[in-house]
């Protein structure tokens, strides 16, 4: 696993965590680096990615909400919730990510760590936002 790999799952780690404790994910961050090295090494890239879906939490909520046919955000396995924020991000927000690899790595960490039918709602679902993305 390539160190951005590490990284998307360590980010995927704290908005996970963050959504299961009803936390906010940056003072999540902030305390895990205020403990050094008790806690695991964050990956700046982690740090990115968290900040980055979190400053486009309410568009990324409502283009998920939108394109995703028959599912509301609270309806989604919490996982498959913050895979999609951490697959939109990269796909909408930071362009020094390919399209397809954004879609890959989500699909990927879906695939590791969530349903067997996760990676297709992922994958389709990623796919929608992909063909919108020129709009």
């Amino acid at each position: 696993m390539g160190a951005r790999s590490k990284a998307r799952k360590r980010a995927l780690d704290i908005l996970f965590e963050a959504d299961q404790r009803g936390l906010d994910p940056l003072t999540l961050i902030a305390d895990r680096l205020a403990r050094g090295n008790e806690g695991a090494v964050l990956p700046e890239y982690s740090i990115t990615l968290v900040e980055g879906v979190m400053k486009e939490s309410e568009r990324i909520d409502e283009l998920l909400a939108t394109y995703s046919h028959g599912w509301t955000i609270d309806r989604m396995p919490a996982v498959d919730r913050a895979v999609l924020r951490l697959g939109t991000w990269e796909l909408l927000f930071n362009d020094d990510v390919p399209d397809a690899v954004a879609i890959d790595e989500a699909v990927e960490l879906a695939r590791l760590l969530s349903t067997d039918d996760s990676p297709g709602f992922v994958n389709g679902l990623l796919g929608r936002l992909l063909e919108v993305k020129a709009t």
